[in-house]
């Protein structure tokens, strides 16, 4: 949805170059800690594997040195407290490492998204800066970071073999998940969950089919472009590898209107008590679907989907008739 209070982020072609060195070395610091805490919640099951995000924990360590022997050569000792989460553009992302269960498809996935995202950091970030010796350490960086990118297909790769690696590995698959599949089913889950409380209200607060279906239609067709235009500004692709914000604010867009047309169709049914079970019906094979998207594409455990999507779904429908009953 529309965001209703203002953002504060700073964009990211109005940062100076001392804090382009300072954001550059916060998230080395971060992405080192991000690999160490994979070898060591891996370690025991993929011993391969673990060796492979040491070895990466330390090479962002010696990036993040490198950069910090510049700044300080350039600017002294105090860096700007800034983050990638203070500037506009960068994804935010979901902490996996802090799972309780923490699968290597996970792992490989959020490897690729950080390597792509930092490789398009250092490229952005050198076109912005005019001194010469940072725009060659970030070019420099820039390779590193592309050439890690490709880490990612070579994680425990004894296990999953050649078939694995071709069907896991290829960035395609993982493009693929995050211009379409990841705001897709943003949208599939805000459509599906945040139209039922008004469409169930007007149902049962009017007794007409007809009312309630131009109810849920203005709905789902209200957060869908709400959506859609909420994703596209959001990211413009160029420092996440997200891809073209007009195909994601589509992707998101057209899903939400989906998720809300799902439950509202059935009232074209002029019967209100037949139009108001099979609506039910679909209610529940959306809630139940999104869980299997998201255990499918994002791995999230199956059971743990189910209880955020029918749990939380499941008290808005029941907000939306104690509502209409009112």
């Amino acid at each position: 949805m529309l965001r209703l209070w203002p953002d504060n982020r700073r964009d990211f072609s109005s940062l100076s170059e001392r804090e382009i060195l300072s954001l550059a070395v916060a998230a080395e610091e971060e992405d080192g800690r991000i690999y160490s805490e994979y070898a060591t919640r891996l370690g025991e099951t993929y011993p391969g594997s673990a060796a492979l995000f040491e070895g990466m924990a330390a090479e962002e360590d010696e990036h993040r040195q490198r950069l910090l022997d510049l700044y300080i050569s350039r600017f002294g000792k105090r860096l700007v407290p800034i983050r990638r989460e203070h500037v506009r553009g960068f994804l935010t992302r979901k902490p996996v490492w802090l799972q309780k269960t923490l699968t290597l498809d996970q792992a490989r996935q959020q490897v690729w998204e950080m390597e792509e995202g930092a490789y398009r950091f250092y490229l952005e970030a050198a076109k912005q800066v005019t001194d010469a010796s940072i725009r060659k350490l970030l070019g420099d960086l820039a390779a590193a970071e592309k050439g890690h990118a490709k880490r990612a297909d070579q994680i425990d790769e004894d296990v999953l073999g050649e078939a694995g690696r071709e069907a896991e590995g290829q960035e395609a698959h993982r493009q693929f998940l995050l211009t379409y599949v990841q705001p897709g089913l943003a949208g599939l889950m805000d459509g599906s969950v945040s139209t039922l409380a008004p469409v169930f209200a007007a149902a049962f607060a009017t007794g007409d089919t007809h009312q309630t279906f131009l109810v849920g239609l203005a709905a789902a067709v209200g957060a869908g472009i709400s959506m859609g235009f909420t994703e596209a500004a959001s990211d413009d692709g160029k420092l996440t590898g997200r891809g073209s914000p007009i195909k994601r604010g589509f992707a998101a867009g057209i899903m939400t209107a989906v998720g809300g047309l799902g439950h509202a169709l059935p009232y074209l049914i002029a019967d209100f008590f037949t139009a108001t079970a099979v609506a039910v019906a679909v209610v529940l094979i959306e809630l139940w679907a999104i869980a299997f998207i998201q255990q499918r594409y994002m791995q999230t455990p199956f059971w743990r989907a189910v209880m955020q999507v029918v749990l939380g779904g499941s008290l808005v429908f029941a907000a939306g008739i104690l509502i209409g009953n009112a």
